[in-house]
């Protein structure tokens, strides 16, 4: 977990609509309150980018700010307050001339409800061919990871499209985590690769 905002800061989950997302699932973290920066220095398109007008700001509340900052992090808040970190949403590959959001995957993932955490990486499968895999951690214990993967694909394949759904998934007890918490992704396993191969078809 991230921890909780200071007690001068306002921390916002919002969907790509700058709406609040529920307690649990996936959103973008957007931070705003007292001694927040008007901007990057020289800087407008970053600073458009990254600074919006923050919909939720309260005249009345000494601390909230007309601005929030887009940290480019997606997380979920717990049910006691604490922000756990899930991934970057700015995570972008190029596959089969794609370019593809990372976390807009991972949020497909895990805005599921069989699912509690979620990581896609792209790997090189044989001849240069860059596939996505899915690092699922299930919500439901005792679920055959079989039946899972066919779930979670399934739904995938009606709110994503074809190039954007994984070419394999990998069920796992738990994500590795690095000394700071995040999830180590150089430490999540190679899928199998012959099942891989034989699923993968060319365009």
């Amino acid at each position: 977990p991230i921890g909780k905002p200071l007690h001068n800061k306002q921390c916002y989950v919002l969907d790509a609509a700058l709406n609040p997302v529920p307690v649990g699932v996936v959103g973008e973290l957007y931070i705003g309150g007292l001694g927040l920066a008007r901007g990057y220095l020289n800087h407008p398109a970053l600073t458009a980018e990254k600074f919006v007008i923050n919909p939720f700001y309260d005249e009345k509340n000494s601390r909230s700010s007309k601005q929030l900052y887009r940290t480019g992090d997606l997380v979920r808040w717990l049910a006691n307050g604490s922000l756990v970190f899930i991934a970057r949403a700015d995570h972008q590959v190029k596959v089969r001339g794609f370019r593809i959001e990372l976390g807009e995957i991972e949020h497909a993932l895990t805005g599921q409800s069989e699912i509690k955490e979620a990581v896609v990486l792209a790997r090189e499968i044989g001849d240069n061919n860059t596939q996505l895999v899915a690092y699922l951690v299930s919500s439901e214990a005792g679920q055959q990871d079989a039946e899972l993967i066919e779930q979670v694909r399934g739904h995938l394949r009606q709110v994503l499209p074809d190039y954007m759904v994984p070419a394999a998934f990998v069920v796992l007890d738990a994500l590795p985590l690095s000394a700071n918490g995040k999830v180590n992704r150089h430490a999540l396993p190679e899928p199998d690769m012959e099942a891989l191969r034989a699923e993968y078809i060319a365009p």
